[in-house]
């Protein structure tokens, strides 16, 4: 069976309008380390499990992308991240919220579905699960990056004056991946932190299954990135597959629907990644772009932002 893998970097794209040629490559050479990551595991055999974990590590490494390393602030000046990660092989899940300390906030997410009897854990009782797993911790030095401080200052400031500029980047921001193992497996992981300016303790779609992260081999496996609110009250990942499983829609027919009716007529600005059991990958979105990339087996891999 021949393996597909889909990525994303969120559909908080910096405006057309102000993006540079040096960033713009650089973004897509980001892109294109998480592609390698997965694949690689992929081309080897690996799982799909294994897969979107390393591809999400690569974002989360990524200080340009809105997870790990790239976290932005919340309204308090403080950092929290959400991850999940979901097998499709028994809907086996796991996820964090709100935390911060190891590097890769996935990781934590895993060691959750694997260590433990519990699909979700916040605060101390998580980092305690990531430490026992042995996960790699950083301080704030590490997550610390002046464009994120900057952006909160400028976020803090519009509030402030009761106005808002329209800037997607200040919304959205995660990091995803979705694949199909050569075995016909499927798995997808999603990480974030959050919307630059949120309110201290706010948790999004990331690490609600069936809202931003969801995989099941019977359907496909799915990442979200955009208004988390409106995901997690549409059950955006969950209703993709429901509409491929009840009503017998393709992947790109449900995905679409989700993300440009369901979502889009509720405010729900952003996108998805998805792909099938049969390795056909979709990468929908309604805003002005989103940061994403796929690669097949014996394909070359593509990275694109904007339409």
């Amino acid at each position: 069976m021949r393996y597909s893998l889909a990525v994303h970097g969120g559909a908080g794209t910096i405006l057309k309008s102000n993006m540079t040629p040096e960033k713009e490559a650089a973004y897509h050479a980001g892109l294109r380390r998480a592609l390698d990551a997965g694949e690689t595991v992929l081309r080897d055999g690996g799982s799909a499990l294994d897969a979107v974990t390393a591809a999400v590590c690569a974002l989360e490494d990524e200080p340009l992308f809105n997870a790990g390393r790239g976290a932005v602030f919340t309204d308090q000046g403080e950092q929290e991240m959400d991850a999940a990660v979901m097998d499709g092989r028994d809907r086996r899940a796991g996820s964090v919220a709100g935390i911060f300390g190891p590097k890769n906030p996935v990781l934590a997410a895993r060691a959750v579905m694997e260590h433990t009897v519990h699909v979700t854990m916040t605060g101390p009782n998580a980092l305690a699960i990531a430490r026992k797993a042995g996960l790699e911790f950083a301080d704030k030095d590490y997550f610390f990056t002046q464009a994120r401080w900057d952006a909160l200052q400028e976020t803090l400031r519009l509030k402030k004056a009761g106005e808002d500029d329209g800037d997607p980047a200040r919304r959205h921001g995660t990091v995803g991946a979705v694949a199909r193992d050569q075995h016909g497996n499927l798995a997808a992981a999603t990480s974030t932190g959050g919307w630059t300016g949120k309110a201290a303790g706010r948790i999004g779609d990331t690490p609600v299954i069936g809202a931003g992260t969801f995989a099941d081999n019977a359907t496909c496996a799915v990442s979200g990135t955009g208004h988390g609110e409106i995901f997690m009250r549409w059950t955006a990942a969950s209703e993709i597959a429901a509409r491929m499983r009840h009503a017998g829609e393709s992947l790109e027919q449900a995905a679409r629907h989700v993300v440009m009716v369901d979502l889009k007529e509720n405010d729900g600005s952003g996108g998805v990644i998805a792909i099938d059991r049969d390795g056909n990958i979709t990468l929908p979105f309604n805003s002005e772009g989103m940061y994403r990339g796929l690669v097949r087996a014996g394909e070359q891999p593509q990275t694109a932002i904007y339409r």
